[in-house]
């Protein structure tokens, strides 16, 4: 099992909106395209210098065959769908394996 990790620093002005629209039309749509089994969005507990609030969504995912077949089926679709808040946030993507759960 691995986990596709999205952490977004979202600006104020738009952050009650982006919230929603990833509860409500972002995050389902990422686990309609069958390739995701669950999807967790955390806010992380930090001030950040340069401002905004920042979140991590965590996609779990079956295996790194998969995640490829998402990123060569879905990614550029689910990216343009960012472009609502364009300029507004900045993300970068962490992969993980899952080494060890109790």
């Amino acid at each position: 099992m691995l986990i596709y990790n999205v952490t977004t620093n979202v600006e104020e002005d738009v952050h009650d909106e982006w919230v929603d629209w990833m509860k409500n039309i972002h995050i389902p749509a990422m686990l309609q395209t069958e390739k995701f089994v669950a999807a967790t969005m955390s806010k992380v507990d930090v001030v950040e210098s340069m401002g905004g609030i920042t979140y991590s969504v965590q996609y779990r995912i079956e295996d790194k065959a998969t995640l490829e077949r998402y990123f060569e089926d879905d990614f550029e679709y689910m990216k343009k769908q960012t472009k609502l808040f364009e300029g507004k946030f900045v993300s970068f993507r962490t992969e993980m394996e899952i080494v060890h759960e109790q």
